[in-house]
C-alpha cells in the first residue's frame, strides 16, 4: 500500500497480513504508518511528558537569576506576557494534535501544512534545538546541587555558573545526568513513563509547597514588582525584553504532549487536552514562584539574588534545613525535565528517520520490539548534548549562549508551524470537521482560529527576534567573546547551512540511483 507522505521519499510501510490495528492505531495506519511505539500512556503521562519539558521547577530555578539581574523585579510583568504568547501557540498546536497524532510533531504538522522541504527543515531545527535544550536542562543541576552540599562542588571551589570552576563543574555534572537519562530512554517506555510520573507529580507537589512558603515569609508587597531596583539593564522597555528571556525559557515544549502521541491512549481526545494543561499548569506555578521568590528575599540589593537566584531565596528565607529539602525536590524535576526533552528529541530523530530523511535513517528508525523504544536516537541525542556541555569548559558566559540558543531555536520551529497553518486557514483548506476516538468532535477553535493564529504567529516571531538579538550586554558582559554575542545567530546560521548541504548531496545521490 503506498500513501501519501509529507515527506520527499517515505518507504511503503511494512505490513503484516496476522496484524489487525487496535482502535487506537487505527489512525496511525491511515498515515501509512503501522504501530511499532508501545502504546501505554494514560492521559496523566501525556500531561506528565509536556509537563516535565517545562519543568518549571528546572528552568525558573535556571534563569530566575538572570530575569532579575537584567531586569530587576519589573521582570515579573513579562511572565504573563509569554503565557498568553505561547497559549495562544498551544491552542494551535492543541487543533493539530487531535488531526495528526502522530511522533515528531513539529516535523509533521509543518510537512502536511506546507511543503515536504518546509516541513524537513522544520523538523531540523526543532531536532537541533531539542538537543540544546537536553544539554541547557543538564546544566541546571549546577544552581542546586552545590547549595545542598558543598561536595557536589567537585571541580574548583566558586559554585556561581558564571564562574569558571562553576561552568566546569556545571558541565561535568550535566554529562552524569545525561548518561542515566541516556540509560533509561534505552530500557522501556514504560519505566520511562512511570519515571516521569512520579517525578512529575513530586515536582507538583515541590512546586506547591515552594509557593505557599514563600509568599508566607514575604518581605514587601506585590508592588515592588513595579521597579527595576537592580536591574542592569537601563529603561523598562529594555528590562522586560531582556527579562522575559526567564519565561521564553520555561514555558517551551508543551508540544511533547503530542510528540508522544503514538504511544498514547485515545491521542486525538487526549494530547489537545494535555498540551494546553501541562501549559496552563505550568505558567501559573512559575509565575507563583516567581513572585514569591522577589517578595520573600532577603535583599534586593545585595547582589546576592542575581547571581544565586532562588537558590538563595530558599535557604535564607526558609532556613538550611527545609530550604535543601525544597532543593532536593528541584533535583528530582531537573532529572526528569531531562529525561522528557531528551525523550522528546528521540521521537522527532525517529519520525524523521522513518521517512528516510536523516543519514543512518534505517538505524534510527529501528524500534526494539520487547522495548518499543527507538534507542539508536537516544545514544545520539545524549552524546551530542554531551558534546555540547563541553563550551561550558571554555568559557563561563557559554551557559547563558547555550541557554538563549536552545529557546530560539523552538520558537522558530514553532513559527514554522503556525505560519503555514495560517496560510492554510486563509485558503479555506484547515477543516475542524472530524471526530475523536469516542465519537466527540475534534477540539477546535472554531470562528476564532484566524485571530489567534495571526497573534500566535506574529508573537513568536516577534520573540524569536528578541532572543536573537545580539545584545553585547547580555552575551558578552566581559568584553572579547564576539562569538558568544552572535552564538545564536550563527548556530542557526550552521544549523539551515548544515541543512541545505545534506539536502543537496541527497537529491544528487537519488538522481543517481
Amino acid at each position: 500500500m503506498t500513501t501519501s507522505s509529507p515527506a520527499d521519499v517515505r518507504p511503503d510501510p511494512p505490513h503484516s497480513p496476522a496484524h489487525a490495528p487496535a482502535p487506537d492505531d487505527r489512525s496511525l495506519a491511515e498515515f501509512g504508518y503501522r504501530q511499532e511505539l508501545h502504546r501505554s500512556l494514560g492521559r496523566y503521562a501525556s500531561f506528565a511528558a509536556g509537563f516535565s519539558f517545562i519543568s518549571v521547577l528546572t528552568t525558573v530555578f535556571q534563569f530566575f537569576a538572570f530575569g532579575y539581574a537584567f531586569g530587576g523585579p519589573v521582570f515579573f510583568w513579562a511572565w504573563p506576557v509569554v503565557l498568553l504568547g505561547q497559549l495562544l501557540v498551544a491552542a494551535c498546536f492543541a487543533e493539530l494534535a487531535a488531526r495528526y497524532p502522530i511522533s515528531g510533531a513539529i516535523y509533521q504538522w509543518s510537512s502536511r501544512l506546507s511543503t515536504p522541504s518546509f516541513g524537513w527543515f522544520a523538523g531540523w531545527i526543532m531536532v537541533i534545538g531539542q538537543i540544546v535544550v537536553v544539554a541547557a536542562a543538564a546544566l541546571a543541576l549546577q544552581m542546586v546541587l552545590p547549595a545542598i552540599w558543598s561536595g557536589f562542588q567537585l571541580i574548583g571551589t566558586d559554585p556561581s555558573p558564571v564562574s569558571p570552576d562553576g561552568a566546569a563543574n556545571a558541565a561535568l555534572l550535566g554529562v552524569i545526568l545525561l548518561a542515566l537519562t541516556t540509560a533509561v530512554n534505552v530500557v522501556d517506555n514504560r519505566v520511562m513513563s512511570v519515571i516521569n510520573r512520579v517525578g512529575v507529580t513530586a515536582e507538583i507537589i515541590g512546586a506547591v509547597l515552594i509557593v505557599v512558603l514563600l509568599l508566607t515569609h514575604s518581605e514587601r508587597t506585590p508592588g515592588i514588582t513595579f521597579h527595576t531596583t537592580g536591574a542592569a539593564q537601563s529603561g523598562l522597555f529594555g528590562a522586560l525584553a531582556v527579562g522575559s528571556f526567564t519565561a521564553a525559557y520555561v514555558m517551551i515544549g508543551f508540544d511533547s504532549a503530542g510528540e508522544m502521541s503514538e504511544e498514547t491512549h485515545h491521542p486525538r481526545r487526549t494530547a489537545p487536552r494535555t498540551i494546553l494543561t501541562a501549559l496552563g499548569a505550568a505558567g501559573l506555578l512559575g509565575g507563583l514562584i516567581v513572585l514569591g521568590g522577589l517578595l520573600a528575599a532577603p535583599s534586593l540589593t545585595d547582589g546576592r539574588l542575581g547571581v544565586d537566584g532562588l537558590s538563595y531565596v530558599l535557604t535564607s528565607s526558609l532556613g538550611d534545613g527545609v530550604g535543601k529539602v525544597l532543593l532536593a525536590d528541584v533535583v528530582v524535576a531537573i532529572a526528569v525535565a531531562t529525561l522528557a526533552i531528551q525523550t522528546a528529541a528521540c521521537r522527532m530523530l525517529f519520525s524523521m528517520a522513518r521517512d528516510g530523511q536523516l543519514p543512518f535513517s534505517a538505524r534510527l528508525a529501528r524500534v526494539n520490539p520487547r522495548t518499543g523504544m527507538p534507542s539508536a536516537p537516544a545514544l545520539v541525542v545524549g552524546v551530542l548534548a554531551a558534546a555540547l556541555l563541553l563550551l561550558n569548559f571554555a568559557s563561563p558566559d557559554a551557559f547563558l549562549a547555550i541557554g538563549t540558543t536552545c529557546i530560539v531555536m523552538l520558537y522558530l520551529a514553532y513559527a514554522m508551524v503556525t505560519g503555514p497553518l495560517l496560510v492554510r486557514r486563509l485558503r479555506g483548506g484547515f477543516s475542524s470537521a472530524g471526530t475523536d476516538e469516542r465519537g466527540a468532535p475534534l477540539f477546535s477553535l472554531g470562528r476564532w482560529g484566524i485571530p489567534v493564529n495571526v497573534l500566535a504567529l506574529l508573537y513568536g516571531l516577534l520573540m524569536t527576534v528578541n532572543l536573537a538579538w545580539p545584545r553585547a550586554a547580555v552575551y558578552d558582559p566581559a568584553g572579547g567573546h564576539w562569538y558568544f554575542q552572535w552564538f545564536t545567530v550563527l548556530f542557526l546560521l550552521v544549523t539551515v547551512v548544515t541543512g541545505l548541504l545534506y539536502r543537496t548531496v541527497r537529491r544528487r545521490d537519488l538522481r543517481v540511483e
